[in-house]
Parts: structure tokens; sequence; C-alpha cells
């Protein structure tokens, strides 16, 4: 990480006054771990819970068991069943994902929300996701960067449809990949942390807290996401943000 060119987003989050090792009080539903090793969980989704970090990630956020969770641009679901496990049969997770993605995914995902039982599956052609003030906590990850990277506007659209389908009050769980200002990050798939807290302010959230939890001190953050040196292991940023009451 090199602080003189501004990159150490940790710093830049202390600098802010933001609390970095504040973390929500979060009891999951009896059964979170059972689910995480479980014979029906895909061998695939197990082998990334040590870069991924599920627990402290959603003890982070403030995950607790019975709440409703909207959970954006959920792709092949790893996120979607920690989530679903942490809420329990008690809670529910939507599972949004755009229109386009639907004849690629809708039938892997249809199959795992059956298998899980608290999880709806949807999909969406813009940022109304049909949810008015009806949940309690929103969660997206490795996501705002490719709507952010297409111009505020855009970055700013998403986080106003995650915001209107909050319950006041309601709490955002945001992770992504940390990127370096100035450079590529639409073509990295990154983004600069300051950004993010920017859209996130702008969109009327108030930022809690920021945690280390999923830093990688050995990503440079000049190499693509899928680049085989740091894949499924980039330095990522975790923020929590409220919507106010």
């Amino acid at each position: 990480m090199n602080l003189a060119k501004g990159t150490r987003w940790l710093a830049l989050g202390l600098v802010m006054g933001v609390g970095m090792s504040a973390t929500a009080s979060a009891e999951f539903a009896a059964g979170f771990q059972a689910a995480l090793t479980s014979a029906e969980r895909p061998a695939q989704d197990k082998e990334r819970d040590a870069s991924r970090k599920p627990a402290e990630v959603l003890d982070f956020v403030g995950i607790e068991a019975g709440m409703s969770v909207l959970e954006l641009f959920a792709g092949g679901g790893w996120y979607t069943e920690v989530l679903s496990a942490a809420v329990g049969p008690e809670g529910r997770v939507h599972a949004q994902n755009p229109e386009r993605l639907h004849e690629r995914i809708g039938e892997a995902a249809s199959e795992r929300a059956d298998r899980l039982g608290n999880v709806d599956v949807f999909y969406t052609a813009d940022n109304d996701f049909g949810l008015s003030a009806q949940v309690d906590v929103a969660f997206t990850a490795l996501n705002l960067h490719d709507y952010a990277n297409n111009g505020d506007e855009q970055g700013l659209s998403f986080l106003g449809g995650i915001y209107a389908a909050l319950k006041p009050g309601g709490t955002l769980g945001m992770v992504d990949h940390v990127g370096i200002a100035g450079q590529d990050n639409a073509e990295l798939h990154r983004m600069d942390a300051n950004k993010a807290r920017e859209l996130l302010t702008a969109a009327g959230f108030v930022i809690e807290a920021e945690s280390d939890i999923l830093m990688n001190a050995d990503d440079d953050h000049t190499l693509g996401i899928r680049d085989p040196a740091i894949r499924y292991n980039t330095d990522r940023m975790l923020i929590r943000a409220r919507k106010p009451e």
C-alpha cells in the first residue's frame, strides 16, 4: 500500500473520523455455522469462505435472525446463501439481479432459492426494486463500482434505489474492490474509496463505520480483479451506512 499516493483507504477513513473497529451487535439464526458447512452448500462456495469471511462481515453489517434483507446484484448466490443462513426461517432474503442476467443464471438461482426456503429471487430492468421502505438491511458486494465507474448519475441511481427500499433507520452494507484515484478503475473493476463515501453521502446515507476485515496489504491496486495473482483476494473496503430515521 502506498500512502504517498493516497491509496490507503483505511488511513483516509481514520482521517474522516469514521469508526474503523466498530461493529454492529448481530445475533445470527441458530444453525448458521452448520449451514456454512452443510453438504448441500456447493464446495466452491465453501472454498471462498477464507477470503470472504462471511460471519465477520455479516456481524459487522449487523445482520440478525428474523431480518428482511435486500441483496443487490446477487449473481451466483454466494452471499445469498450466507445471508439466508444468518436471518434464518423467520427472516427473508430478497435476491435481486438485473434483468439481463435472467436467462444466464435464472435456473440455478431458482434452484438455490427453493433449497434455502427463505429467499425470493427477482429481476429488475432498472433501480426500482419494488420494495418501498420494506427491508431492514440492504447488502451489495463488489457491484457499486460497475455503476459508479459509468458516472456519478448511475452510481447515485443505484444507491437511490437501495435507499428507497430500506426502512427509515435501515442499514446498507457495502463491499467493493479498492482502487486508486486517477487510474482506470473502470477497466480494473475497482473504485476509489473516497468516491464510494462521496456517493453514499450524496445519496442520503450516513456512514457509520468502516472495517479492515477484508483488507489485503499484498494488493497494490494496479491489477484487474480477475488477474490470477489477485483474483478472489483483492483489497476490499467494507462500509456500513444508515438511512436516517
